[in-house]
């Protein structure tokens, strides 16, 4: 990801990283019926200057009024109309080990609009059953079943040697978005959109910033 259109502005990927804490922030303020925030207020939750947020905000047209704040519902929901949480994307998962299951056991997709509908594996121990309610079927079905229904998102939780391949044959049954749990960058259509996720590389920069501290006692 290196940026984003709105409109005809270009948006930083930085910008773009942050909108999801502000809206994971701001639906902690509404679950504690806080009904408006500064921009004071929400630096200090947001870990950054003031300023920071209402640069980041202006670029989507600012949302707030000086000496006013902002409300914290309807910057909720257009931060949520932004990063698209105002539609339902049907999500796969490939791979149904330890990572895999984790995921479809994962109680807050559902509340996010990512509606998980089945898991495909290559162990045939697995097919035919349910993981928190979710079909398992074997990878030889995965492109039948992704030409009889929809589903926009496939995570891949499968080893690196294999990622390549099963990425190309998703990225051909239809699949718009790859959420990327192996080691290797994939490479695919431009119009597929790939997020990377690496459990190690985030390890890697918690050790940093420990060693940065002081290292560990």
């Amino acid at each position: 990801m290196d940026g984003f259109e709105e409109g005809k502005k270009k948006i930083s990927e930085a910008v773009i990283r942050r909108l999801p804490r502000y809206y994971r922030f701001l639906s902690e303020l509404q679950g504690r019926n806080v009904e408006r925030i500064s921009s004071k207020e929400l630096s200090r939750s947001m870990g950054i200057t003031a300023s920071q947020v209402r640069q980041d905000l202006n670029q989507f047209g600012g949302f707030g009024q000086q000496g006013y704040g902002y409300n914290v519902d309807y910057l909720r929901r257009e931060i949520g109309r932004i990063l698209g949480l105002n539609q339902t994307y049907t999500m796969i998962i490939i791979g149904a080990g330890n990572l895999g299951r984790a995921i479809c056991n994962h109680q807050n997709f559902d509340r996010r609009g990512f509606h998980i509908a089945a898991l495909f594996d290559i162990d045939p121990k697995m097919t035919g059953k349910e993981i928190n309610r979710v079909p398992v079927y074997s990878m030889d079905f995965l492109e039948t079943y992704l030409r009889e229904n929809r589903a926009d998102i496939a995570a891949l939780c499968i080893p690196s040697s294999r990622a390549q391949e099963v990425a190309m044959l998703l990225c051909g049954c239809g699949i718009k978005g790859l959420w990327n749990f192996s080691s290797i960058e994939l490479r695919v259509p431009e119009q597929v959109k790939v997020e990377n996720v690496r459990l190690t590389e985030s390890l890697m920069t918690l050790s940093f910033a420990i060693k940065e501290a002081g290292g560990p006692q």
